[in-house]
């Protein structure tokens, strides 16, 4: 007893900022200790040699699951009538061979078998030339299948296309793949169908961010690397249940974040968003007055230039500011509602309209942090248990919304922020929770926004494995199809279509497939229609 009151003693205000002091470097030396490892292993790679193995922690510890009750299945083993959906494309009856003499027949009995079928299949058409009185030369047009221009068949391009965007095998491949099947073709014609004349598509992934910003009442949002032309640059990905829209650029800026969600309008407006945007960033009222005075729309990035030079605005701050401020008002005159919910991992470049916090990424840190000692671990511990504890009440709320428990969510999450603990790191992570509290409790007045932004994460991890499949784009083309086959895909997957079926009635200009914008234009509003504050699953 007498030991511990000393130890209580010896813990003087000095001592104790000497420990902080001590714990912040350790910090420190474990993030530089990852540093270190990161780079042996890139330097691991780039001698060809193998980085340092991530060794899985052992499963021997997991609990066993549940044996099932006496006359039941394991969960998940019931079987599910597959055959129902089958599609008969062939019927051979088998009569019976040599059959005893006096056999009656009872009818016959159904057995399927699934086959695919690849082949080469090369079609000569002979074309008839003939000459008109009046001395004209005529050829025979060719049937309506043949794609005009093309020496190849739409299921091969669909293929070519499906192979490589969806399955992500690599041109040198796609390549070999073919000539096994008796397809000769070049390489050169081949990256030709994958990058040349794909405006149709083009166009109809524009349409997808149109449609998805003007039905939707939140989106997730999410950025990761990606290299073009020998240059590092990155891909923005902007989409909900309904649409994914993927683009590539040289930065991720903010400025640059608001010229993708404009899409394809290339105006600047100023109007009540744009002046509440300025004045949210402290421009003076002298500035905003004057932007005010003259013309509120202008057509292009010249004629915004133009006014900027016209006013003396170059300081590169203000000329940022007023920028953004004039994209987003330009966003908000073409449709978009100045309520939507920008759903982030907290990134500030994403920090706009009404912006909503992932509770993944502001507990990761908590997950990373190393602890120095006992007290530190159990500290991280409990207040991650806290964490969770407050984020299941919370998604409860999601699930049935109760306005009189929203004060109730809010004073547990101001307790727990407020809270000081034995480790530093983690008193530093819950006051930046404190300062993202309007964001991360998002959903007490907007409960059809997710808690987590791991959708968004899900949606472009297809596209970090394309990038590491193939490399970065070199041709502009090859980027713009890269992120439109991307976007055109994921979109497909939401909307229940299946993507070779997509490009078979693109490629073949069936029509049978509505356009994807009226198809998430339509699940919007059955969605609000059936339940105003409806959860996706």
């Amino acid at each position: 007893m007498q030991a511990k009151n000393r130890s209580g003693e010896q813990r003087t205000p000095l001592v104790e900022a000497l420990l902080a002091v001590i714990c912040a470097q350790q910090d420190r030396i474990a993030k530089l200790e990852e540093t270190v490892q990161q780079l042996r292993d890139e330097i691991a790679l780039l001698k060809g040699q193998k980085p340092r193995p991530k060794i899985e922690p052992s499963r021997l510890e997991a609990p066993p699951q549940p044996a099932p009750a006496a006359g039941q299945k394991r969960p998940g083993s019931e079987k599910k009538p597959k055959n129902a959906q089958l599609t008969i494309t062939r019927e051979q009856r088998i009569p019976f061979p040599d059959p005893p003499a006096g056999s009656v027949s009872k009818g016959y009995e159904a057995y399927l078998v699934q086959e695919l079928v690849i082949r080469a299949e090369v079609t000569r058409y002979l074309r008839e030339r003939i000459v008109t009185p009046d001395g004209q030369s005529l050829l025979a047009p060719l049937p309506a299948e043949v794609l005009p221009g093309q020496h190849f068949g739409p299921d091969l391009i669909s293929y070519i296309l499906h192979q490589y965007h969806h399955n992500h095998v690599t041109q040198p491949l796609l390549q070999e793949e073919l000539a096994q099947h008796g397809i000769r073709i070049s390489a050169g014609q081949i990256n030709n169908i994958l990058t040349e004349g794909k405006q149709i598509f083009h166009e109809e992934k524009a349409e997808l961010l149109t449609a998805g910003l003007a039905s939707a009442r939140y989106i997730q949002v999410d950025d990761t690397g990606a290299r073009h032309d020998g240059k590092n640059g990155y891909c923005i990905h902007i989409g909900n249940e309904f649409f994914a829209s993927f683009a590539s650029s040289d930065n991720r800026s903010r400025l640059n974040f608001l010229e993708v969600l404009r899409g394809e309008h290339g105006d600047y407006v100023i109007n009540e968003t744009a002046v509440a945007y300025w004045q949210r960033y402290g421009l003076a009222a002298e500035l905003i007055a004057s932007l005010r005075e003259g013309p509120a729309h202008f057509v292009d990035a010249a004629a915004w230039n133009e006014r900027l030079q016209a006013l003396g605005i170059s300081a590169a701050r203000r000329v940022r500011i007023t920028t953004e401020g004039a994209l987003l008002g330009s966003l908000i005159a073409h449709g978009v509602s100045p309520e939507l919910v920008v759903l982030s991992d907290g990134a500030a470049q994403f920090n706009l309209l009404v912006h909503a916090a992932c509770w993944v990424h502001a507990e990761r840190p908590l997950a990373r942090m190393i602890p120095h000692n006992e007290q530190h671990r159990l500290a991280i511990e409990q207040v991650r248990q806290q964490i969770w504890e407050l984020y299941q009440h919370l998604k409860a709320y999601r699930q049935q919304p109760q306005p009189a428990q929203a004060p109730v969510l809010t004073a547990r999450f101001e307790a727990l922020c407020s809270q000081q603990t034995v480790y530093p790191s983690i008193n530093q992570v819950l006051k930046d929770m404190r300062e993202h509290q309007a964001d991360l409790l998002r959903v007490l007045d907007r409960p059809e926004v997710p808690l987590h932004n791991n959708a968004a994460e899900s949606d472009i991890r297809d596209y970090v494995k394309k990038r590491k499949i193939s490399g970065s784009t070199r041709s502009d083309a090859g980027r713009d199809c890269r992120d439109t086959f991307a976007s055109l895909k994921k979109t497909c997957r939401k909307l229940g279509i299946g993507f070779w079926d997509y490009l078979c009635d693109r490629i073949q200009g069936l029509g049978q497939i509505p356009p994807l914008a009226d198809l998430i234009r339509q699940r919007a509003a059955e969605t609000l229609a059936t339940n105003p504050q409806a959860v996706p699953i």
